[in-house]
């Protein structure tokens, strides 16, 4: 069977994969923290000495050549702070993580948003219920909390007028951006949690604390629109591709039968 048949599903493969990344960026454009993904194309070669590959399938990438597309979320590029005047809203300036508890002990990175006091009094992500693995515990009648960028928790309780500290939120920065993986809700993971180094805001490049704010996503509605339509011309080139092998083994066997 012609190659051009596999190049062409494998080349419609990688634009809809491209696609649906785009898609992805565009739908978050309001999350807060959210950030972008690139996608990056990479040839294939056949592999294979004999050049029939009627046994290839779409899951076996070296069996035709072709391209491939991969997802890499853009972390690095940090969006624009927002001011809200909640205070129970918190926002990274700088390259640092917020570390939650995820249930099973599972650590999750965060790059901040809203925060809420939970049933056990652990302060926690408002649109999860994770705590922060700070264990920052506010007490009953805590009045007004004040983060500071260095992390540094401080609630007024009963009738003080001077606030106490309840805790301090630490950031964490992975040796390896490329190494998390996004997750809904403007989470990451890592599977080596011994390769995150914890600091201070304000040290060690982690970045600070802003309260008040929310960081926007990085997504550019232009700059999407414009990867959309280049992603659905190549779609359609593909497809060309196939609608003419098509044509071409139609001719060939009409040759035969004649």
């Amino acid at each position: 069977m012609s190659d051009a048949f596999y190049v062409g599903a494998v080349g419609l493969k990688a634009q809809e994969r491209a696609l649906d990344v785009i898609s992805n960026n565009i739908a978050n454009a309001n999350t807060p923290a959210f950030k972008r993904a690139d996608v990056r194309f990479a040839s294939i070669i056949a592999t294979r000495g004999d050049p029939d590959v009627s046994s290839a399938t779409l899951n076996d990438p070296f069996a035709a050549a072709g391209v491939m597309a991969q997802a890499a979320a853009a972390i690095d590029e940090g969006g624009d702070l927002q001011a809200t005047g909640h205070d129970m809203d918190v926002a990274v300036q700088g390259r640092g993580f917020i570390e939650l508890m995820a249930p099973g002990g599972q650590t999750l990175l965060w790059r901040g948003g809203a925060l809420k006091i939970g049933e056990d009094g652990m302060l926690a992500a408002a649109a999860n219920g994770y705590p922060l693995k700070a264990a920052i515990t506010v007490p009953q009648d805590a009045g007004r909390l004040t983060i500071g960028g260095d992390g540094m928790v401080r609630a007024v309780t009963g009738t003080d007028a001077a606030p106490v500290e309840v805790g301090q939120i630490m950031l964490v920065t992975p040796e390896d951006m490329g190494a998390l993986g996004a997750l809904d809700g403007g989470l990451y993971r890592v599977e080596d949690e011994g390769r995150l180094r914890a600091a201070a805001p304000g040290e060690d490049g982690t970045g600070t604390l802003v309260q008040g704010s929310i960081e926007r996503s990085n997504v550019e509605m232009s700059s999407e629109m414009v990867q959309l339509m280049l992603v659905q011309r190549a779609y359609a080139a593909n497809a060309q591709i196939v609608q003419a092998a098509d044509q071409l083994m139609a001719i060939a066997n009409g040759l035969r039968r004649s």
